[in-house]
């Protein structure tokens, strides 16, 4: 039995991932208080306008509270001499090999609420895909994005 990947990605992520979901839940408020002024002014049912401001309220529970939790939960990694093992999925998990010999070329990416807490997001691609860890501790980042790259120039000169 091949065991799961160990390496967790930053805990910091918990809140990246909390406020990035309060932003998206902050437009989805906006859409459901028009919704509720146009309930209004045409005398809609009351009901509409109460179950308009449950959805808005499940939406900010699930988005802000649960999905964060159980994505970083679920997201690890590994990087081996042949290969970068993901694991990431909150329902479905998806476990991916990525092997040293395919990888073209490794990124760090920051966003601004990323940067403000000192992480960024590794992407390591393919000549088919791009896949990413999320949320590393900035210098753990850069550590890796070399190692990645170095380990990748290795696999490439071995299989010349």
């Amino acid at each position: 039995m091949i065991l799961e990947p160990q390496t967790r990605i930053s805990e910091r992520a918990l809140t990246v991932w909390q406020i990035s979901g309060g932003i998206h839940s902050l437009i989805v408020w906006l859409f459901g208080a028009g919704l509720v002024a146009i309930a209004w002014l045409f005398d809609w049912p009351w009901w509409l306008a109460g179950s308009v401001l449950a959805i808005c309220a499940l939406h900010s529970y699930f988005f802000i509270l649960l999905m964060p939790r159980l994505r970083w939960k679920r997201w690890r990694y590994e990087v081996r001499e042949q290969e970068i093992e993901l694991q990431r999925g909150v329902f479905i998990i998806k476990r991916t090999l990525v092997p040293m010999i395919r990888v073209q070329h490794v990124d760090t990416r920051q966003g601004p609420i990323l940067r403000k807490y000192g992480l960024a997001t590794i992407t390591i691609s393919t000549a088919a895909t791009v896949h990413e860890i999320p949320a590393l501790e900035l210098d753990e980042a850069e550590e890796l994005r070399l190692s990645i790259s170095k380990l990748a120039r290795v696999a490439d000169e071995d299989d010349v």
